[in-house]
């Protein structure tokens, strides 16, 4: 599971440091901020290229050179990386169509601001012809000129290295500028987010980390050389890339500063491109898809292929209502929630846990039409939990899937959408019904707890005693099977939506 409670530390680093200025907002929104349809010739029967995404670029490249603020090269650099992060998030075809259309289109222009976008995006050899042919560069075409240099690498992690958080710092022109990348190591090792920072606030980004004010576990650091911090940067942005895609079109997100994940790890790709290539081979990715039991293989052979989640412009998601049996129990032990459709399957996890009383202390897997869902297991054929919400896997009402908890004893739950209901006042998630205690942990499965409730009915039986003891109680009379209610079902930090 990811652990974003290692997130805030580097996001107030990156807060403290918002350095960019009101221009480079303004450049960023000349950009549409959502990935649009594929303009390829196969795609659009308008042309390779749509004419008002020229003018967009060409605006943007005229605020670059002539807007309220001088600009530099680092705002140049987070103007491409926001463009072409768009452009890979709308479609595989988009490298495609920058070097055959856009570029072309833009070069054909041959003004100041197309010069500038030609800059901005790396296209070299194209902004060297508008140079050639008279066209003025912008003032900050020499720093960008200039060789980037790697600075400062560090990696901060916790002592079962489940979480991480890359630090990196580059050099150019006398400016330096920081990355700080959060890593998820139970999730594929993939990226979490990336915070960005002026390269003088280092040792306050560091200090937040070493202070560790949320609370979590203590992450201790430890220096990196270059070819190292280019491996585990590599390995976590395309982990996550990887993911991005298994979860279907995304939003190009920002954040306060207009610096979102996917802008900025364009930007950190090609800060890593200059660094010695790693003495070891790129990590792969696993396929997850990889099982070795036959009948797992058949499983995984008909799952249908996991819907996109919800995105902002669809609206807040409506609440579901949830029923959870626990299989096989006789009489039938059931929790009722209602819970918010875009809540992650972690925190879904969690609510089970809470609503029938378990400890948390085993393995568990969420079984569904989609996959297997639990912390991310290559020979188990789990994939990641946290990344997938209910209404994913569980997309209609009258949908199924099942909880399944701790391997040994084999809790399996099952889980039915029984309603989709509108919000109404109060928090969520809640538990609104239910029926019956639920086992003791480590009784031996719903078969070992229906022999358990028979021993402590029977005083006579020889084993009574023992498993009076063994449940920490003065008499079976203290044992109340049949008690429930949902005032005792108390959810700690209830959110009132899992978010993004």
């Amino acid at each position: 599971m990811r652990n974003d409670d290692h997130v805030s530390p580097v996001s107030r680093g990156r807060k403290k440091a918002k350095n960019r200025r009101s221009g480079t907002d303004r450049v960023l929104r000349v950009v549409p901020d959502q990935p649009g349809p594929c303009h390829c010739p196969d795609c659009s029967d308008d042309g390779p290229v749509p004419a008002d995404l020229i003018d967009d670029l060409l605006a943007g490249g005229a605020l670059l050179i002539g807007g309220d603020q001088p600009m530099d090269a680092l705002d140049a650099e987070i103007f491409g990386a926001n463009f072409v992060a768009a452009g890979r998030m709308a479609g595989a075809d988009f490298q495609e169509v920058l070097d055959a259309g856009i570029l072309p289109a833009v070069e054909r222009a041959g003004t100041p601001a197309a010069l500038a976008v030609l800059l901005a995006l790396g296209a070299t050899e194209a902004a060297q012809r508008l140079a050639a042919a008279g066209v003025p560069a912008p003032g900050w075409a020499g720093e960008l000129a200039q060789p980037v240099r790697p600075g400062t690498f560090l990696r901060y992690a916790d002592a079962g290295d489940t979480v991480s958080i890359l630090i990196g710092t580059f050099e150019r022109a006398g400016s330096s500028h920081g990355f700080a990348v959060n890593v998820d190591h139970q999730d594929c090792h993939a990226a979490l987010d990336i915070a960005f920072f002026p390269g003088e606030l280092l040792d306050d980004v560091v200090g937040s980390i070493q202070q560790n004010r949320d609370g979590g576990p203590v992450l201790t650091g430890a220096p990196l050389d270059h070819a190292e911090f280019r491996w585990q940067a590599e390995r976590a942005l395309n982990a996550r890339s990887v993911h991005d895609a298994d979860d279907g079109p995304a939003e190009l997100d920002e954040d306060d500063d207009g610096l979102g994940y996917h802008l900025l790890a364009e930007l950190l790709r090609t800060r890593t491109r200059i660094m010695p290539k790693p003495r070891r081979a790129p990590a792969g990715h696993a396929d997850r898809s990889l099982v070795l039991d036959p009948v797992a293989m058949f499983n995984r052979a008909v799952e249908r292929r996991l819907p996109p989640k919800r995105k902002k412009s669809d609206g807040p998601a409506p609440v579901y209502q949830l029923k959870v049996g626990l299989r096989g129990a006789k009489p039938p032990i059931w929790r009722r929630l209602e819970v918010i459709a875009d809540t992650s399957l972690a925190e879904l996890h969690r609510l089970i846990q809470i609503a029938f009383g378990w400890n948390d202390g085993h393995l568990h897997v969420f079984e569904t039409a989609y996959g297997d869902f639990g912390v991310a297991d290559e020979e188990l054929g789990h994939r990641a939990e946290k990344p997938v919400t209910l209404e994913q896997v569980a997309p209609e009402p009258g949908d199924k899937f099942r909880y399944v908890y701790d391997f040994g004893d084999d809790w399996q739950h099952d889980i039915l959408v029984e309603k989709v209901l509108d919000r109404q006042d109060g928090d969520y998630p809640r538990c609104t019904g239910g029926r019956r205690a639920a086992p003791p942990e480590d009784c031996g499965g719903i078969h070992g707890y229906h022999d358990l409730m028979a021993i402590l009915a029977d005083p006579e039986h020889p084993d009574h005693d023992d498993r009076v003891t063994w449940l920490g109680l003065d008499s079976a009379a203290d044992f109340q099977p049949a008690r429930f209610s949902t005032i005792d079902v108390v959810i700690p930090g209830t959110p009132r939506s899992s978010g993004r």
